[in-house]
């Protein structure tokens, strides 16, 4: 994927082109993702070859070129051991970024992160996702446009939309959005790249989550659950983010637990999702972590993951209560197979955990993610 140069018109960001050609090599994107990984520290040509099996020859010509195009930098070199001192090089994180966007039910959050997965600015704004394509787009327009003129950037890859599901990853349409009907079908990747001049791609926001929480160094299989508006999951298995055949695996707040429960926004009764909006409506807070547990343990037993990450404006709002909730169920389910407890953990990334897994969605297969 190239990146484009951005300008701004008439309320809207354009396309100017930009030689980054070289980001559709594979091996670029193996070299550039352990430029990341090393960080400010550097690494050398020679334990570049080392470790992606390339030849010296082929590391010298692609890091040339990265050092053509601004991404790579000289940093100095290695003592000598013997022999002639190595170059280190390093990535340069300023030259190009990437825009994640979180369109929740409520609340549109962006942020503008650079290569190397920083957030170096950000803007948060009121949404109604029912309002209509119309008004949703020209918001999302807006922040967009407003949050690149308060950084300088020579280089954007494109926007990273994540949004409640299902949908469509691959083409970017949307489906029957839970409570939300009216998206049904909306191209919403086409159209909004056309309204902004740059690539768009579209995600379930656990999904965006997920794969954020991976890139940044989350390893192993996992489910991150997010309880904001709604409740989901997004599943990383092996390392990798699965989606499943349909975009459709990580709907986790659609389980049914209760056959006569409460009507739920997805059309079914007693879903997880209802029953924790129910409690946490009644100010019941240990409830609502409990039928947490109840779901994720369905979960645990379903997929035997590592770990659990839980996130969203819900469980910030009693961190504590919602680890130790779920946590407390995972335990007593362990007691009765005689297996060892799942962990759960709060999830890194706070408020814009989504946003930043949204920009990772450009720059996860300029260093190698094919998950992205």
């Amino acid at each position: 994927m190239g990146g484009v140069n951005r300008t701004t018109t008439g309320g809207s960001v354009r396309a100017a082109g930009a030689n980054l050609l070289v980001l559709r090599s594979h091996n670029a994107a193996l070299v550039l993702g352990l430029l990341r990984r090393a960080g400010q520290d550097g690494i050398s040509r020679l334990e570049l070859a080392e470790r992606t099996g390339l030849t010296p020859q082929a590391v010298s010509k692609i890091t040339a070129r990265l050092r053509a195009d601004g991404l790579a930098t000289e940093a100095g070199r290695l003592v000598s051991t013997g022999g002639k001192p190595r170059t280190v090089l390093r990535l340069v994180p300023g030259a190009g970024h990437a825009v994640g966007v979180h369109l929740d039910r409520d609340e549109l959050r962006a942020v503008l992160v650079d290569l190397a997965g920083a957030v170096v600015a950000e803007r948060s704004a009121p949404l109604d996702l029912g309002a209509g394509a119309e008004a949703v787009l020209a918001r999302v327009v807006r922040e967009v446009t407003s949050l690149l003129a308060e950084r300088s950037s020579d280089t954007v890859l494109g926007v990273g939309v994540a949004l409640p599901g299902p949908l469509d990853h691959v083409r970017g349409v949307l489906h029957r959005v839970t409570g939300f009907p009216e998206w049904d079908g909306f191209p919403l990747r086409d159209v909004l790249a056309l309204q902004l001049g740059v690539p768009v791609v579209v995600d379930k926001d656990t999904n965006a989550a997920a794969l954020g929480l991976a890139v940044g160094g989350e390893g192993g299989s996992f489910a991150y659950l997010h309880f904001g508006a709604g409740l989901g999951g997004g599943l990383v298995i092996g390392g990798a983010v699965h989606r499943g055949a349909r975009t459709g695996a990580g709907e986790f707040g659609h389980q049914v637990v209760q056959l006569d429960g409460p009507l739920c926004s997805c059309g079914n009764r007693g879903c997880v999702e209802a029953l924790c909006l129910e409690a946490v409506g009644r100010g019941d807070v240990e409830e609502a972590a409990r039928v947490l547990g109840v779901g994720t343990g369905n979960l645990v037993a379903l997929l035997d993951i590592d770990f659990i990450l839980l996130g969203g404006r819900v469980v910030a709002g009693e961190p504590e209560r919602f680890v130790r909730g779920v946590a407390g169920v995972l335990e007593e389910r362990a007691r009765r197979t005689g297996e060892e407890a799942v962990p759960v953990r709060l999830a890194a990334g706070g408020a814009r955990g989504v946003a930043e897994g949204a920009a990772q969605l450009l720059l996860g297969p300029l260093f190698g993610r094919g998950d992205a």
